[in-house]
């Protein structure tokens, strides 16, 4: 059938094919050989052709069964040389159809991309909602009903063409390797680009078609396909009745739809399959991008740094100066040193070059031995019980000095700061401790503060002045003035702090100096 697509003049026999084909299109079913010439030059064919070598063309055609030769009895022909002419009449045989549909569609394959359509996935849903409402009316929608289910079968079969043809062209590209990086880069980046955004509520619209067929199915497929049958109107043809070919590949066509959306057996929808394979062609073409990008970024390559040692092995002064470039290029040197790295490695940026980092400690040991550090026998366990008995000494003299703040930081009622006196420098820091623990709390209603100490022994109320007088805490180191400050130092609910009586005449020594 296609044996004229390499026979030695194929180009010609292609170009007469099409002359009947762009004939039939114009209702044109025969056509004789100065028909034939004329018609050449509206597909293409701009060479001047013999009439011995189109005669001989079409007899070709016809040896190969692609073309069919009647003679016309109705014309009336003057001369002997007009009738050869003009007699013949040629016309397309089925495998003639055949063979020139096939020729079209591969070169429309070879033209055409394919695409990932959501549109598609919406008029599928808009059909199979369309055939839904025609179920319940009467018979003069039938045609409606053929026309709506045609419709359908074409968008479902622009998914699939569309989708392999896609998926074909998206292997090939992940697969490919570009002159050009810059050029490849932009593709696969707006390939990655082009499959997030058809992912995007492909779940939905999948879902929302498979809700669609089971619509579709309560209300009966089989009589749907009896109702488009009388819309289709089929023409009666001799021997074969097309009647239950056409059923046959409604179901067909019904059963794809299924596969797709709502398989029978229960197995994944292959919409589902072409989602992973679209995730995992952004997963492969975004390691492809990695790699690019980071064969944009490196600045040099092994090719390059043997090319510039060899500048620099030609550039060499002496036989010496060789022999050093050969040790500090190949290392044949010690280099397990190699893998010691800076006491805070994040400190020093990766981008930092080797011959600015700051040096590394190296052991001594590590050319001898292969060792950073020697490994002798343990030593003994020393006799810890004389640092033991310091620490307790020390922990006992921190309590004691602890208590004897306290003792002289507790009162029987509220003080005003400047009614301590000369204060040892540890009393001083825990009242400032006390005091910076109050003034960081929040105040209550009244605009006191409250802090506790974090054993829990005392607990200090601080109130604002009620009037401007400053304070001065006075120590053997100086003088701190400050807000004249009321606060209460008192016992909390820790152990009381032991060592003797609070200060004794609290009420009248507090009516002595609160003013």
């Amino acid at each position: 059938m296609f044996r004229f697509t390499t026979a030695e003049r194929s180009d010609l026999y292609g170009a007469v094919l099409d002359v009947f084909g762009v004939a039939g299109e114009h209702l044109e079913t025969a056509l004789g050989l100065d028909a034939v010439r004329d018609r050449l030059r509206g597909v293409g064919w701009l060479a001047a052709v013999e009439d011995g070598d189109l005669h001989d063309s079409l007899r070709k055609l016809v040896e190969w069964e692609l073309l069919d030769v009647v003679h016309n009895h109705a014309e009336n022909y003057r001369t002997a040389e007009e009738y050869e002419r003009r007699n013949l009449q040629y016309s397309l045989t089925r495998r003639g159809e055949a063979a020139l549909a096939g020729v079209r569609h591969a070169l429309e394959v070879l033209a055409s991309t394919g695409a990932l359509q959501t549109a598609v996935l919406e008029a599928i849903t808009d059909r199979l909602d369309e055939l839904c409402l025609l179920s319940g009316e009467p018979a003069s929608a039938d045609r409606r009903i053929f026309s709506t289910v045609r419709e359908l079968e074409g968008h479902l079969d622009a998914l699939v063409e569309n989708t392999r043809a896609f998926n074909g062209e998206l292997q090939r590209l992940l697969r490919a390797e570009g002159a050009d990086p810059e050029v490849f880069r932009e593709v696969k980046a707006a390939t990655v680009a082009y499959l997030q955004e058809f992912l995007v509520n492909l779940d939905r619209r999948g879902q929302a078609v498979a809700a669609a067929v089971e619509r579709v199915e309560k209300r009966g497929t089989a009589v749907l396909r009896e109702r488009a049958l009388r819309g289709a109107e089929l023409p009666p043809a001799a021997g074969v009745d097309p009647v239950a070919g056409w059923l046959d590949g409604r179901r067909a066509r019904w059963a794809g739809l299924r596969a797709w959306f709502l398989p029978d057996d229960g197995a994944r929808p292959r919409i589902e399959h072409l989602r992973d394979v679209a995730r995992r062609a952004i997963v492969s073409l975004l390691q492809v991008l990695e790699r690019i990008n980071e064969s944009r970024r490196r600045s040099s390559s092994a090719v390059q740094d043997f090319r510039e040692l060899a500048r620099w092995f030609a550039a060499a002064p002496t036989e010496e100066d060789l022999h050093r470039l050969w040790s500090g290029a190949f290392g044949l040197g010690s280099a397990r040193h190699a893998h010691l790295a800076h006491a805070d490695p994040e400190l020093i940026p990766s981008s930092r070059s080797w011959s600015e980092a700051p040096p590394v400690e190296v052991s001594a040991l590590l050319r001898t031995s292969g060792r950073t550090e020697r490994f002798t026998r343990t030593a003994k366990v020393r006799d810890v019980a004389a640092v033991r008995a310091a620490r307790a000494e020390r922990a006992r003299a921190e309590q004691a000095e602890l208590a004897q703040a306290w003792r002289a930081l507790e009162t029987d009622g509220p003080v005003r700061l400047s009614s301590f006196g000369l204060l040892e420098p540890a009393v001083f820091g825990r009242l400032l401790d006390l005091v910076g623990r109050d003034l960081a709390a929040r105040s209550d209603v009244s605009g006191s503060r409250r802090a506790t100490t974090g054993d829990g022994r005392m607990e200090i109320v601080l109130a604002p002045p009620p009037d401007r007088r400053t304070a001065v805490l006075r120590t053997a180191k100086g003088a701190l003035t400050g807000p004249g400050w009321t606060l209460m130092p008192r016992c909390g609910p820790g152990p009381r702090s032991p060592g003797g009586p609070r200060r004794a005449g609290a009420p009248a020594w507090w009516a002595a100096h609160r003013t």
